[in-house]
């Protein structure tokens, strides 16, 4: 990530892309399996639905528990703002109309193949980093750039693991179906 002298008020935005060896209906299993990501990633720890029974899609939301060196441990509640099956998932963190991040996967098909892509926006609601920047107003630039590297970074590993899992999906379904990986509308 380069340098933008971006403030927390500008909404600042990091996005990771990744190509994926197996098609959106296998890439969509693992991406819209919110409470496996914590396995996938260093900071977030856990994550679980408000109500697991609910139907999942725009309106529904989940909790999560974070830890970070710099700023401890803390939860929040999300809520999907965009659920487009084989396509886009997004959430917004805390409140929907100000949320501290909204965050984003969009698979694209390409051929047999998934770009998957995450995306995050930092604010425009306080978050955990504005009290960092309350305390040090001088250092509110370096403080988004350091937190927005480590978002990449975060995404990049995420995006990593994602694609592992399913790879590993997409060949467990290959060797099911004889070597042509099928949708489960087209195994029933």
């Amino acid at each position: 990530m380069e340098w933008t002298g971006a403030r927390y008020a500008d909404g600042p935005t990091a996005q990771v892309h990744i190509r994926v060896a197996a098609p959106p209906v296998v890439v969509w299993q693992v991406v819209s399996d919110v409470e496996a990501m914590a396995e996938m990633s260093s900071e977030l720890q856990s994550v679980r639905w408000t109500d697991p029974t609910a139907e999942r899609g725009v309106g529904a939301t989940f909790i999560g528990a974070s830890r970070h060196p710099a700023m401890g441990e803390w939860s929040t509640t999300s809520h999907v703002v965009e659920w487009t099956p084989l396509e886009a998932f997004a959430w917004a963190v805390e409140d929907v109309d100000s949320p501290s991040a909204t965050w984003r996967f969009t698979l694209q098909a390409d051929g047999d193949e998934t770009v998957l892509t995450q995306w995050v926006r930092m604010g425009p609601g306080r978050s955990g980093l504005s009290a960092a920047i309350d305390a040090m107003p001088d250092k509110e630039q370096k403080i988004v750039f350091v937190r927005m590297r480590e978002f990449e970074a975060n995404m990049t590993a995420t995006l990593d693991q994602i694609k592992d899992r399913a790879e590993l999906l997409a060949q467990g379904a290959d060797r099911q179906a004889g070597g042509a990986t099928t949708t489960p509308e087209a195994r029933s």
